[in-house]
């Protein structure tokens, strides 16, 4: 995995973190954990989960300082710009198809199984927005029925760089197309609201 992957998701993802925190009247200090917290939580889950030491951001303190400076360069350019609300869900959208597919990589670089790899990929995807909704006390936006396609997205493309690595010869090719299959679904869905069907029971009758 390019190490620009990485630090490029990094920043995209602390970016997301200050432009959630419009309207929460936190200060600086406040912005700067949350960035953090987004940034690498969902790294951290991954690499607790593959029994990883140091942890990414401990081997490697680059990726911390990539964070805290993506996200002061955003707290001082919001006070000049006001970006539209829907800079936030592209950029997320963003930092899913970077995180989803490193995750996944790094999981087969450990020799998980296919599975686990994609489900290791959507948690290194998703998990520092949960974390990040939850401490700015918001439904995380990969639970909310009005958000389309979000870990789904993660998993579509996730299961794609798997098939890739597995059934043809190696290329870097299949890391990118996986990221293009989560962007282009992330963007098609917040496009044409697309979304999986909710669940509903069937009511009884009052009869």
């Amino acid at each position: 995995m390019p190490p620009w992957i990485e630090y490029s998701a990094v920043a995209v993802c602390a970016i997301t973190a200050v432009l959630a925190a419009e309207g929460k009247e936190m200060d600086l200090f406040g912005i700067m954990v949350l960035a953090l917290v987004t940034a690498v939580g969902g790294g951290t889950i991954r690499d607790l989960c593959l029994g990883v030491r140091p942890l990414f951001w401990i081997e490697q303190p680059m990726y911390l300082w990539t964070a805290l400076g993506a996200a002061a360069a955003t707290f001082v350019l919001v006070r000049f710009v006001h970006p539209p609300h829907r800079v936030l869900a592209v950029a997320d959208a963003f930092g899913l198809a970077l995180f989803g597919i490193a995750g996944t990589e790094k999981a087969l670089m450990f020799g998980t199984p296919a599975i686990v790899a994609v489900l290791l990929g959507i948690v290194t995807g998703v998990a520092g927005g949960i974390l990040r909704d939850v401490l700015r006390n918001e439904v995380p936006w990969v639970f909310r029925s009005e958000v389309d396609l979000y870990a789904t997205a993660v998993f579509a493309g996730a299961l794609v760089f798997v098939l890739l690595r597995r059934f043809l010869p190696p290329s870097e090719s299949h890391r990118y197309l996986g990221m293009a299959v989560i962007l282009v679904l992330r963007l098609a869905a917040m496009r044409w609201k697309l979304k999986l069907p909710l669940f509903q029971t069937r009511a009884k009758s009052s009869g």
